[in-house]
């Protein structure tokens, strides 16, 4: 347990004095201190400029995904994960998926929304005739904020007023839906509530709270659909299978949680590797679920006339391909240069298509053998390295630990030991 974590002047010192106060403060080893400061892909020094209180990196595995045809274009996809087998079953389903022409996907327009919270409105349906009457020099004020936004093409498309009622009374919420172009569009659509807020205000009557943008991004969805031989899958009784297994999820939002946490598997992993706002997408995407008033899948798995199966995925895909850390994290770089794509819809398409054959690898692996089989036997290389195993040793481990049936790190310890003790 650390002494303390009141620590003022913290965030003034050096990355090098924040950590040994750390390391004085936690324990932490002449190891752990190499550890947390030996030099990867991300530099220390962009690392200290991207966040607070830097004392090191936390890499993760980078990996890539084959097989995947996406709208009649090949690509290799980068999946920045923790979790074994997610790589593995993302390329299996993309193969599985080209056997029926690959992956249509469709994104709409990046349009984001950005809310500005009134309260104590005098009259709450007078302020939103006042509000939509002057719609023109809202939008003129919020674009007057982002000239270049506007030379691109993009900026406020419409402007919309809702009146809620809430614990603490009712709320006057105008809505500036914002195309961002290609980017994520978090400060851009703030920015433009902060500028036009004051207005509100004066207008109405109102006090002006939040000024903030939705995550709940609805106007910026990603439509993914794919059609998969039965005969590629295993046969009819296999898409049965899968369909009785989104059945279940559509059914029941206990089992929706997890069916959309394995779309999220593969979405996840390449914004991680792009370097997209993770947070933002799962809030979306677990909101969007939820828009009719109960959890749900993100997904839909049908069976056709012909037995194959057909999947589609609908969700939002706020995600950029300039500003934030998109252009600042070298190997988020080199992950847009991999996949080759330019614009913020060509990646939404793409991360859409990925979470689509991530949730058909795990349905059907549900369906069938069991999702523990495939990955318990890469999980048992972790336990293999956890366990102390080096080189060849990792094999011969996880060799006898799947012949044991056993995958547990005592007896990955015992293993490593044996082999050790006969050499």
């Amino acid at each position: 347990m650390v002494k303390t974590s009141r620590l003022p002047g913290f965030h003034k010192l050096t990355l090098k004095e924040r950590l040994a106060k750390v390391a004085e403060l936690a324990g932490l080893s002449e190891e752990d201190v190499k550890t947390l400061t030996k030099e990867g892909p991300l530099p220390l020094d962009i690392a200290d400029k991207m966040i607070e209180n830097v004392i090191g990196t936390m890499p993760l595995p980078l990996g890539i995904a084959t097989n995947f045809l996406i709208n009649g274009k090949d690509y290799l996809v980068p999946m920045a994960i923790e979790e074994p087998s997610v790589v593995a079953a993302a390329s299996n389903a993309a193969k599985m998926c080209r056997a029926g022409g690959g992956i249509r996907s469709l994104a709409t327009e990046p349009l984001m929304i950005s809310q500005i919270q009134l309260v104590n409105v005098p009259s709450p349906h007078t302020a939103k005739y006042v509000i939509l009457e002057r719609k023109k020099e809202i939008i003129d004020l919020a674009n007057s904020t982002n000239p270049i936004l506007l030379k691109v093409g993009g900026g406020v498309r419409d402007v919309e007023v809702r009146i809620l009622d809430s614990p603490v009374g009712p709320m006057v919420v105008t809505h500036l839906i914002v195309d961002v172009r290609d980017a994520m569009g978090a400060n851009t659509v703030n920015t433009m509530a902060e500028a036009v807020a004051p207005l509100l205000e004066k207008w109405t009557g109102g006090k002006a709270y939040l000024r903030i943008i939705s995550n709940l991004a609805d106007r910026r969805l990603v439509r993914a659909w794919a059609r998969v031989p039965k005969d590629v899958l295993g046969g009819e009784d296999v898409v049965d299978g899968i369909v009785y297994a989104w059945a279940f999820a559509a059914a029941d939002p206990y089992r929706a949680a997890t069916h959309n946490k394995g779309i999220m598997n593969g979405v996840i992993a390449v914004a991680l590797a792009t370097g997209q706002d993770t947070r933002a997408l799962e809030a979306g995407a677990h909101a969007y679920a939820a828009r009719n008033g109960r959890y749900e899948p993100l997904s839909v798995w049908e069976k056709d006339k012909n037995g194959d199966l057909v999947g589609y995925l609908e969700m939002p895909m706020a995600v950029g391909t300039i500003g934030g850390a998109v252009r600042v994290h070298p190997v988020a770089k080199i992950a847009l240069k991999i996949l080759g794509i330019k614009t913020a819809k060509e990646l939404a398409e793409v991360m859409g298509a990925v979470g689509l054959a991530q949730n058909l690898a795990a349905l059907r692996a549900l369906a069938t053998e069991g999702i523990q089989k495939g990955h318990m036997k890469l999980h048992a290389r972790q336990l293999a390295i956890t366990a102390g195993a080096k080189g060849d040793e990792v094999d011969e481990v996880v060799k006898e630990m799947l012949k044991r049936g056993e995958i547990r790190l005592d007896v990955a310890k015992e293993i490593l030991e044996t082999i050790r003790s006969k050499k």
